[in-house]
């Protein structure tokens, strides 16, 4: 009951001031009468009440701001935006024109004017609910599109390389075994036992982890063979020299 009388009041209103307009076609009433079709949901009509009016009075602040909300209500948001930017650089403390603007800004994805829009409305107003909550949903998306992507696993691909005595055109390894290399004498066999324990180990490693580089292994083997020829040549028993008789 109370809805409908206050339907009524405001058609009455509307009735009241479209009359006064007509009356009156330069005055400043097409404000009032845009508000009141706002009211009413009649966003088209206020529309056209609105760029009438800044045709007689063009730069009228209040009148710019009611356009732009208009434009926004009947999905003319690039309209609506051009005028409350015109707006703001004129009056950049009206709240009016930064909350509509806000809004426009965070549908088309503007996150930073948007809350730009927001922190002007609670400079004057630090305690307006409506920036308040529109600010923290936008801080929020744009910590979200800020944060560090996580980094990807590194896969190290081991290289296999050939030994080189395996290699087109390469020479055997010298191991440089000379004058100052170990002799294996009667207990040679007890001083290539840890040789022969290191190779051991290495070929395990090799099995477990696949890194030993075959070409230690070569080296090894081939060192191994020269301590145990020199070993036989050591041990061998010197020639006897037969002295030829005169």
């Amino acid at each position: 009951m109370a809805s409908g009388s206050k339907k009524t009041d405001n058609a009455a209103e509307i009735d009241r001031l479209a009359l006064a307009l007509a009356k009156e076609p330069g005055s400043k009433v097409f404000i009032p009468l845009a508000e009141e079709y706002g009211k009413a949901g009649r966003w088209e009509e206020a529309v056209v009440v609105l760029e009438d009016g800044l045709k007689t009075y063009p730069g009228f602040i209040t009148a710019m701001v009611a356009l732009g909300r208009a434009y926004e209500q009947v999905n003319q948001p690039v309209k609506a935006k051009a005028i409350l930017e015109e707006a703001i650089k004129v009056s950049p403390d009206n709240l009016r024109a930064h909350r509509t603007l806000a809004k426009l800004y965070a549908t088309q994805g503007a996150k930073d004017a948007a809350i730009r829009s927001c922190n002007a409305i609670l400079a004057v107003n630090s305690q307006d609910q409506e920036a308040l909550a529109l600010r923290a949903s936008l801080d929020h998306a744009v910590a979200k599109e800020h944060v560090p992507a996580q980094n990807q696993p590194t896969v190290e691909f081991e290289r296999t390389e050939k030994p080189q005595s395996d290699r087109p055109g390469s020479e055997p390894l010298s191991l440089g075994v000379g004058g100052d290399a170990p002799v294996a004498g009667n207990d040679g066999d007890d001083y290539l036992a840890p040789i022969r324990a290191s190779l051991t180990e290495g070929a395990a490693q090799s099995r477990s982890h696949q890194r030993i580089d075959r070409s230690v292994v070569v080296r090894l083997e081939q060192w191994l063979r020269l301590i145990q020829a020199r070993r036989r040549d050591v041990s061998a028993p010197p020639q006897s020299v037969q002295e030829n008789s005169v």
